[in-house]
């Protein structure tokens, strides 16, 4: 399992300092059902506003 899980955006409540993602746990869903075949076929659902 990856040591750290990189996050570019600034605005998610889990995003820390280095770009690092500070959640306990990190779901990816796929829009294309259980396999996609490209990064642009999945998102984070981690993703929460920072407000």
């Amino acid at each position: 399992m990856a040591e750290d899980v990189l996050c570019e955006v600034q605005n998610c409540l889990y995003w820390a300092k280095g770009n690092k993602c500070a959640a306990d746990r990190i779901y990816i869903v796929s829009h294309a059902g259980k396999m996609a075949d490209n990064e642009k076929e999945t998102d984070c659902q981690t993703f929460e506003p920072h407000k």
